[in-house]
């Protein structure tokens, strides 16, 4: 048995049939008698309509109420897939940032985590309860709604891992996993098995989106290993870890982003 944090984004909860989707994910690892606590994204469109809606309303406007209305997306998400999951069997409670509580600072719309208290999701998971967490959202110390900014599920999601000790935590997407370069570029483009934090720390920072800078420094930091894998097929994904975990008959080049040659020992060598 093991305990996985497993993170959906916007276009794997884009409606509801994908939301049944995701539900059908989480009861296979929950049939395996694995701990499981689910992080997911608003669907996908909500958070820019939320935001138009606001800018429309009062183009100079609160940060603090920017915030309250652009984290219901994901307040809705996780009552729908708490849902899903309850009408195929499962125990499920959704959660969001104030109740569990995601401490963090009161930087409205760019907030950074402070801490993250896990004893009280850490006891339902043991009864088989499946926690579906609210992404992108904390709570600041004077109690009101904060959001993380951009890649704040992928943020959400690692230090939720951080704090359960959770034995992996994975990214599903929209991909299949980490490529060694673009492939809708470079048709020989091949997704990779593995990666240390380090060699994802230098894509993300050139240009490679399929995870955020600050999720990866999390897991680096917290020794969290991650997995990227795709919402849409059985595909293995490429677990990313500490160095110490990645064979020594790795490939010494791990992948080229938006013009840069990455090596396992962190140099960048720009390409011709």
């Amino acid at each position: 048995m093991a305990r996985i944090v497993q993170k959906f984004g916007g276009t794997s909860v884009a409606d509801l049939d994908c939301i049944r989707n995701v539900a059908q994910r989480v009861k296979t690892e929950v049939d395996a008698g694995h701990e499981v606590a689910v992080v997911v994204s608003a669907m996908s469109g909500t958070t820019n309509q939320l935001v138009s809606w606001a800018s429309e309303v009062g183009p100079i406007h609160d940060a603090r109420e920017y915030d309250t209305i652009v984290a219901t997306g994901e307040q809705v998400t996780v009552g729908l897939l708490a849902i899903a999951l309850q009408n195929i069997g499962i125990d499920a409670r959704s959660w969001l940032g104030w109740q569990i509580p995601i401490r963090s600072d009161n930087v409205h719309g760019a907030a950074r985590i402070d801490s993250i208290d896990g004893s009280a999701i850490r006891e339902r998971m043991k009864t088989g309860q499946v926690a579906v967490i609210a992404g992108f959202q904390g709570v600041a110390a004077n109690g009101w709604t904060t959001t993380l900014g951009r890649g704040g599920s992928d943020t959400t999601a690692v230090a939720v891992a951080a704090a359960l000790n959770a034995d992996e935590c994975q990214i599903f997407t929209d991909v299949d996993g980490v490529y060694t370069t673009d492939p809708r570029v470079v048709a020989e483009a091949r997704c990779m098995t593995r990666i240390t934090f380090e060699e994802m720390l230098e894509l993300a920072s050139s240009g490679s989106k399929v995870l955020h800078t600050r999720a990866v420094e999390i897991a680096n930091k917290n020794q969290v290993s991650l997995r990227v894998l795709s919402s849409f097929n059985d595909v293995a994904g490429t677990l990313i870890t500490a160095e110490d975990n990645i064979m020594m008959e790795a490939p010494l080049i791990s992948g080229i982003s938006f013009g840069f040659v990455i090596f396992s020992k962190l140099a960048l060598i720009p390409t011709k």
